[in-house]
């Protein structure tokens, strides 16, 4: 018989407690700095903490990776008693943490470290994938090696409110931010599954109730086939009534078998700001 193996993900993957659970999922949390303080993400600090912050005091977050040290320790808990650890990883092209994880594992052994290109549900379509595996009985090696040949399958995107935080965490210039609360364009950002790198799709024009609609449809259609089991909505503090919109018109679309709801941790929120919206899926 081989040895047990654990899952885990960084807290990035923004799964729900409860999703945690029924998928065997342990997390470990980035940190967030906001006015002169450090948090653990979504442990001692909340999206809602961040934007109330925010329009009092015009203070915008900052994050920071989990480091070699604490990888360390997080890990050593299952390898001393013999377990092997496959964990997943926010995009290595947006964060030292992946090459951190890869340190750790390197002087622990036994530790499966998966680079998801993707961030957000992205990589918890790729977590769910994994628990299948290890419930089926897959070694830590091999779960490795098949998870990271479905990453060109996951299709992540998110509409923007605002791009103020995008600005802030330098990823679009000032020029672009001003343009686009101007005009009141919304941003499509997607996420490129080859190389875990973020760019802009589509360009929305209107308010979010006239264009969430028309964003479900045009991202659902870029697949010819969808795997149908699942499909992730993830907001930053959305109104009620907005999701269920989304909820509505993807289901209308493609009838999946389950729509996850998931809030964005404090780490993707601190970089996608308030009312954004994406939906996350895998295809075939």
């Amino acid at each position: 018989m081989g040895k047990k193996v654990i899952l885990s993900a960084d807290s990035t993957c923004d799964l729900t407690p409860e999703l945690r659970a029924k998928f065997d999922v342990n997390c470990y949390p980035y940190h967030i700095i906001l006015d002169g303080k450090e948090y653990l993400d979504n442990v001692d600090i909340t999206p809602a903490d961040i934007f109330r912050i925010y329009r009092e005091k015009k203070i915008l977050p900052k994050t920071a990776a989990v480091n070699v040290y604490e990888y360390v320790e997080y890990f050593r808990q299952w390898t001393d008693k013999g377990y092997e650890v496959v964990h997943l990883n926010l995009s290595g092209a947006l964060s030292a943490a992946h090459r951190n994880c890869c340190t750790a594992a390197e002087e622990l052994g036994d530790v499966y470290v998966i680079d998801s290109r993707n961030l957000s549900t992205g990589t918890a379509l790729l977590v769910l994938e994994a628990c299948r595996m290890i419930r089926e009985g897959m070694c830590g090696r091999e779960v490795k090696e098949a998870v990271e040949n479905l990453r060109e399958e996951v299709h992540t995107s998110f509409i923007l409110d605002t791009l103020r935080f995008m600005y802030a965490g330098g990823r679009c210039s000032g020029i672009t931010a001003l343009s686009a609360n101007i005009l009141n364009i919304k941003p499509c950002i997607l996420v490129d599954n080859t190389k875990g790198t973020m760019e802009i799709g589509k360009k929305y024009r209107g308010s979010l109730d006239k264009i969430l609609s028309r964003y479900v449809v045009d991202r659902l259609s870029t697949v010819k086939e969808h795997n149908r089991e699942h499909i992730f909505l993830t907001h930053s503090d959305m109104e009620g009534r907005l999701v269920e919109l989304v909820k509505k018109t993807i289901l209308e679309t493609i009838p999946f078998k389950e729509v996850f709801e998931t809030q964005a941790s404090c780490t993707i929120s601190s970089h996608c700001g308030p009312n954004c919206l994406g939906i996350l899926f895998m295809g075939k």
